[in-house]
């Protein structure tokens, strides 16, 4: 399953093998922007600020010319292209700004054990389970069935009925079982992965 160095010609990765049956999350364009995020603005008619890129600071601050500063962390991009608008309506008769994402930074997700890249993944907007796991180059060959997520507190607990918060209460915990999803049968446990979550994929028992 999953395999790291799968091909079409070769086993599909998880999320491939999951199509039919899995429910995936909605798609959705927006995306919510936070600290070392780098973003592309630009603005017609605003020389000062041209075509400019960048990166949110820690405090979710960005400042440009004639807008000043603005709370970038927060907003989503659409949210962001409303507000640099409105405040240049004071120099521009009808502003046309334009935000995009040229780094995602700010929504890291660690992966580790036997998977084909273990390392921090960035969301870039909504995931599931499974596309982080095909994100993070699939499972490897000794890969177990089961996967460990751990979230912090103020994301809620994980949805699904085996989850228990750890005994500081501020992890929620959960064993997710990879067969249930690929095979159609828990679809549910395909979870979206938020900020900061932990995957942890063990090897399998000997």
């Amino acid at each position: 399953l999953l395999g790291p160095e799968a091909t079409a010609a070769q086993t599909p990765p998880v999320a491939s093998q999951a199509t039919a049956g899995v429910v995936t999350a909605p798609k959705t364009p927006t995306y919510v922007l936070g600290p070392d995020d780098v973003i592309a603005i630009k603005a017609l008619d605003a020389e000062e600020i041209g075509s400019a890129s960048i990166r949110i600071d820690p405090s979710g601050i960005i400042s440009l010319p004639l807008v000043g500063r603005v709370a970038a962390g927060g907003l989503t991009v659409e949210a962001l292209e409303r507000e640099l608008s409105n405040r240049l309506k004071i120099y521009v008769r009808e502003p046309a700004v334009s935000v995009s994402v040229v780094e995602y930074r700010s929504q890291p997700v660690s992966v580790i054990g036997a998977v084909g890249q273990a390392g921090v993944q960035q969301l870039e907007g909504r995931k599931t389970l499974i596309e982080i796991l095909a994100k993070a180059g699939g499972l490897r060959p000794e890969a177990g069935n089961v996967v460990k997520l751990t979230r912090q507190a103020q994301w809620g607990k994980i949805p699904l009925p085996s989850a228990t918060m750890d005994p500081t209460g501020q992890f929620s915990i959960a064993e997710i079982s990879l067969s249930g999803i690929i095979q159609a049968t828990n679809p549910e446990d395909n979870v979206l992965i938020m900020p900061n979550d932990v995957l942890s994929v063990p090897r399998a028992s000997l």
